[in-house]
């Protein structure tokens, strides 16, 4: 039984990570287990709506979330973490760049307890920081596989905007065809 010192301490530890200026959350085989403030901040939400949620919701698409789960566990298997940029998708549906860094807490099975820390990509960070607001949610519905007709459904432009919008992504990220942008979208 712990002492009353140990106790506080371990009180002391939960409530610095709830309230810890960066988004943070635990998760127990791709479920998230806890969560801080600044992670519900950064999702719209509260922490009790993100816990209990597999990750899974927090992609673009169910593929998305399947092909990178191998990726991170090999390299949390390789180093015990993993570090990238991506799409993400808020429970209200609004679209962010983030940069998630993770670290597996049993190295023998690295998605099996991990820590996770998230900072949302601006101005200021990332490789895609010369991208507007609308050609990060185009982005996105590529990295979806979505055609430029749905994503113009979706984002109530027209097809010929959303052309407009991929040639500037093309552009900006150096890409000479549309399977080249995808892969440099994916791959960040």
């Amino acid at each position: 039984m712990p002492s009353a010192h140990g106790t506080e301490n371990l009180r002391s530890v939960v409530k610095a990570f709830e309230q810890a200026p960066v988004a943070l959350c635990l998760s127990r085989n791709r479920v998230i287990v806890h969560c801080n403030d600044e992670l519900a901040r950064l999702l719209h939400c509260k922490p009790q709506d993100v816990v209990g949620q597999s990750v899974s919701a927090f992609f673009t698409s169910p593929g998305e979330f399947r092909r990178r789960g191998p990726w991170a566990t090999k390299m949390m298997g390789r180093s015990g973490r993993y570090d990238t940029e991506a799409i993400f998708k808020r429970p209200d549906g609004s679209l962010f760049w983030a940069h998630v860094s993770g670290r597996t807490l049993n190295p023998a099975d690295p998605l099996s307890f991990a820590v996770w820390s998230f900072q949302e990509l601006d101005r200021r960070f990332g490789s895609f920081a010369r991208l507007s607001p609308r050609e990060r949610d185009v982005a996105a519905a590529l990295v979806e596989g979505l055609t430029n007709k749905e994503i113009a459904g979706r984002l109530a432009l027209s097809p010929r905007t959303v052309e407009m919008h991929r040639a500037r992504l093309m552009r900006k990220l150096g890409a000479k065809k549309l399977s080249n942008l995808i892969v440099a979208l994916a791959a960040n």
